[in-house]
């Protein structure tokens, strides 16, 4: 007799094949038969035709925070995820010591979009070193499955302080990261992530620390990992981590490899499938090398007053700098700042990047001005060919006339589904 049985279900596998009616056994918290007339059981529940799957195993997530205060996961669990990885990317909010928790929390804010209200009101800091973190995250229970990486912007803040932003590390901060590294390996992280993308930028537009870390520290940190035998490098790639690069690394540390986000950038929409080839031929040579890619567009919401998407370009950083809201508008302002923003955004060939060709894909989402109601849903670029105006101009001046903190919705990648569906 089975300990559970699901039946009068639509049973979708996962493994390719179609759908077709049945059911579950489970017998000891294992899955012990999938099909029709499983027999009897101490426990029985009719699906009432809905679907039986496999729960989804979701690699790229960013719930560090949440589940201190939220241990189901919310929305995931509800959507039929069993499994989260979180610490993508090196944004982790462990280790971390009290004086820089608060600094931890605005970064989140800025460069995921999270909200600080809220990480400030939920977060239970119960912890300050990583084994520390994954204890509490045990005590509090959790109600989907969790791999965690250690964060290599919160390992930098944690060793170097405010110099985690600012410069290269010594040796002997080198040494002392590879060692919390280690550590973490040993005590159950599922490895060691780090992002090189430009657009990863921290309060302000500070390049979050990771970003800061020369080949020297790359190598000895994810070395780590091989010292442990143990854990994935995960890296959220720039343009300047090569895949003969990471081939080096997975080469050296003898560990997998792990790179986000392998999107179509629509400023060259083929350099993701060479990459893909690259990948290829790395694993012919055996180093284990794996894509993350999507199906989706990738984008986000944001605001003229919080531009995110904007602060890679090397000529917002007037912008960034600006003293106060009155200085902000004049730097958009500035015909000589247009002309710079204008001239690297039609730059050919340089990756991961808001460009000109991100304009129609950039939306009005809200507005606060009434009058303005009728532009909600409409595309920058048509908005520009109506007026005969340059995109970016158009955009500017919108947000200068009362719009700075109208919702603008970009889509920056994966744009065009015929490529997409080439992933």
């Amino acid at each position: 007799m089975h300990d559970l049985v699901i039946d009068n279900a639509v049973v979708i596998d996962g493994l390719g094949g179609p759908a077709r009616s049945g059911g579950a056994a489970i017998d000891g918290g294992r899955i012990t038969a999938v099909g029709t007339d499983l027999g009897p059981a101490r426990q029985r529940v009719d699906a009432g035709g809905l679907v039986l799957a496999p729960g989804i195993v979701d690699i790229h997530t960013h719930y560090d925070a949440q589940l201190t205060w939220d241990s189901f996961a919310t929305p995931s669990t509800a959507l039929g995820v069993t499994t989260v990885v979180i610490g993508n990317c090196g944004f982790t909010i462990a280790p971390c010591r009290p004086d820089d928790r608060d600094l931890t929390l605005r970064n989140l804010t800025h460069v995921e979009g999270m909200s600080l209200e809220a990480l400030r009101a939920g977060v239970r800091w119960e912890f300050e070193t990583y084994p520390e973190f994954l204890d509490a995250l045990e005590r509090r229970g959790l109600v989907p499955n969790v791999a965690s990486f250690v964060g290599h912007s919160s390992v930098r803040t944690y060793v170097l302080g405010k110099d985690a932003t600012r410069r290269a590390a010594t040796d002997a901060e080198i040494a002392e990261m590879r060692r919390i590294v280690l550590e973490a390996a040993r005590v159950g992280a599922v490895g060691f992530a780090t992002s090189t993308l430009e657009q990863h930028n921290g309060e302000n537009g500070i390049p979050m620390p990771s970003r800061l870390a020369d080949d020297r520290e790359m190598r000895a940190l994810t070395g780590a990992l091989g010292e442990a035998g143990r854990g994935v490098f995960m890296l959220t790639k720039g343009m300047t981590s090569t895949i003969p690069w990471l081939e080096s690394i997975a080469a050296g540390s003898g560990r997998p490899v792990m790179i986000a986000a392998m999107f179509v950038d629509p400023g060259d929409p083929t350099r993701v499938f060479r990459e893909l080839d690259e990948i290829g031929a790395a694993r012919g040579r055996g180093c284990e090398l794996w894509a993350q890619v999507g199906c989706f567009p990738l984008g986000m919401e944001f605001t003229l007053r919080h531009p995110y998407p904007l602060e890679a370009f090397l000529a917002w950083r007037p912008a960034i700098e600006a003293t106060d809201g009155a200085a902000y508008e004049r730097v958009l302002a500035d015909p000589s700042f247009r002309k710079r923003l204008k001239d690297e955004a039609a730059m050919p060939g340089v990756p991961n990047r808001f460009s000109n060709q991100t304009w129609p894909h950039l939306r009005i989402l809200e507005v606060t001005r009434p009058e303005h109601a009728g532009l909600v849903g409409r595309s920058v670029t048509d908005l520009a060919r109506e007026a005969g105006r340059d995109p970016l101009d158009v955009f500017l001046d919108f947000g200068l006339d009362g719009e700075l903190d109208a919702m603008f919705d970009c889509q920056l990648f994966n744009t065009d589904e015929g490529e997409v569906k080439k992933l």
